[in-house]
């Protein structure tokens, strides 16, 4: 899977890429670590209201779901192993960044911080990575 480094405000972290269907349905499952500014940004193709779940995923997680214009509208935690979907409120969503529980927290990172990656905008990365 293709990695980008991403800013978010001030921070900075190293994402996975999951832009095919594969990579979107598999996730972060069976994952056993991930360092403090790593995580995985998906592609969800088109705005809608996102839903999010931890099948096969021991490592408690954090997502940030992220509108067409890269703006963080949601942040939510994610439990290890949880088959409960985690709903955005919004149905405007068209990316999601998963990363290590409480990494939004610890970095100051919060709703309407804009994210970009060294490709540009959320939608310029995924159009190059294709």
């Amino acid at each position: 899977m293709k990695t980008v480094r991403l800013w978010l405000g001030a921070e900075e972290m190293v994402a996975e890429l999951a832009a095919s269907p594969e990579q979107v349905h598999a996730g972060m499952m069976f994952r056993t670590n991930l360092a403090e500014n790593e995580g995985m940004l998906f592609d969800l193709v088109y705005p809608q209201r996102a839903s999010f779940w931890m099948p096969n995923c021991p490592l408690p997680l954090s997502v940030a779901y992220i509108n067409p214009e890269g703006v963080i509208e949601e942040i939510h935690d994610l439990q290890p192993f949880d088959t409960n979907l985690v709903f955005s409120a919004s149905d405007d969503i068209r990316f999601a960044l998963e990363t290590r529980q409480g990494w939004f927290k610890r970095h100051h990172v919060g709703v309407r911080a804009v994210i970009r990656s060294e490709l540009g905008s959320l939608m310029q990365t995924f159009s190059s990575s294709r």
